[in-house]
């Protein structure tokens, strides 16, 4: 089609003057070539017709356009995702207040346990399971596949945490051989997938290193069974983690409807399970006196501290030792009371893994606080 002269504008036709993107539109029968990119939305409405065969079409700038219509009437559809999102947001503070409790509600379960212990007891061991496979299933929720692969990527510091892990056995051996990953419920701003795949691997020895480490310290051989450990861990931290990266993944619309809710279960589950450790233990624990009490906040604090200093001292980043120290400061307490009441005599034995329940979750989350509000800074983080 020749480019034809532009007549005099309509009056209900806003002129155009700029020549960058030309477009073709049709005004009383007349085409033309002209520019609309640059002007501004109010000056030129287009309307685009269904009919292949007809062009575009100028519409004078005083009409207003149609409204879109409403997938329900009255907007319904509108105020139906704004309550989801207003609900959504919600439960997302809630849980926030719940996160920077922590300790509180923590410190107040086992208060109850010690005061009234009937009121856990009914804690039977497959709640547990079922309680900390929920909390991990809601980690894993925060993390992908790529994270994943990245952590195994990280040779040095799983061997670091590793290492500082199993040389604090030389203090209250039964408890410091039992490690789980309660450390990632804590928002410290850390690296969660290292800390998954650290107590994975340092839960896969303790099958082979707890019995050798209490028959060399303890004097007493505790029996156990390998196979047994590796499934238990399979199914409460792998399998559950691996399922929640794998919806964030691939259920990504899933996994914000539904991760508003995990901060309860995970703050529900720990308090409930240091109420039972304690309730199970608690004339013994009322009998002890300060002495275990003490020697187990040293036990925490002392990881807690070389726990990171150490892991800096030999160039690991801030987020990877912070990792480190709050899974060689948290032990599986749980664990530990079974464990000690099952192949050792002496009840008092089981006393420091009830009472460790209470002290790391209490340093944890006051660190995991100061943490948060601190975000790392390395290079490369």
């Amino acid at each position: 089609m020749p480019l034809l002269h532009r007549p005099p504008a309509a009056p209900h036709c806003t002129p155009i003057h700029h020549d960058q993107h030309l477009h073709l539109f049709k005004t009383h029968n007349t085409c033309h070539r002209a520019t609309i990119s640059s002007l501004p939305v109010t000056c030129l409405r287009i309307r685009y017709s269904n009919n292949p065969v007809q062009h575009l079409r100028g519409i004078p700038c005083h009409v207003a356009a149609d409204p879109a219509p409403s997938k329900t009437p009255g907007g319904g559809s509108g105020a139906l995702e704004a309550g989801v999102v207003g609900w959504r947001d919600l439960l997302l503070q809630v849980g926030e207040v719940l996160s920077l409790g922590f300790p509180v509600w923590v410190a107040s379960a086992c208060a109850i346990a010690l005061w009234r212990p009937p009121a856990f007891l009914w804690v039977s061991p497959m709640a547990q399971i079922v309680g900390i496979s929920f909390t991990m299933l809601g980690m894993g929720m925060t993390l992908t596949l790529d994270d994943l692969k990245t952590a195994l990527l990280m040779p040095k510091e799983l061997a670091a945490g590793f290492v500082l892990q199993y040389s604090q056995a030389i203090k209250i051996t039964i408890l410091l051989c039992c490690w789980i990953d309660i450390g990632v419920l804590l928002p410290w701003r850390g690296n969660v997938a290292l800390s998954v795949l650290m107590t994975a691997a340092s839960t896969f020895a303790a099958a082979f290193i707890t019995p050798l480490l209490t028959s060399k310290l303890a004097g007493q051989y505790v029996a156990v069974d390998p196979m047994g450990l590796f499934v238990s861990t399979s199914q409460v931290v792998l399998a559950p983690v691996l399922l929640g990266a794998l919806l964030n993944q691939y259920c990504n619309g899933l996994v914000q409807l539904v991760s508003p809710l995990m901060p309860f279960i995970a703050v529900a589950t720990v308090a409930v399970l240091c109420g039972n450790a304690i309730a199970q233990n608690a004339s013994a624990i009322l009998s002890s006196g300060l002495q275990v009490v003490m020697s187990v906040c040293w036990l925490h604090a002392s990881g807690f501290f070389f726990g990171y200093v150490l892991s800096r001292t030999i160039g690991i980043d801030i987020s990877s030792s912070r990792t480190i120290s709050i899974e060689v400061g948290m032990q599986n307490s749980v664990l530990g009371v079974v464990l000690a009441s099952k192949h050792f005599g002496n009840p008092l034995t089981a006393v420091p893994c009830a009472v460790s329940s209470v002290c790391h979750s209490v340093y944890g989350s006051l660190l995991a606080g100061i943490w948060r509000s601190l975000s790392p800074n390395d290079k490369g983080q």
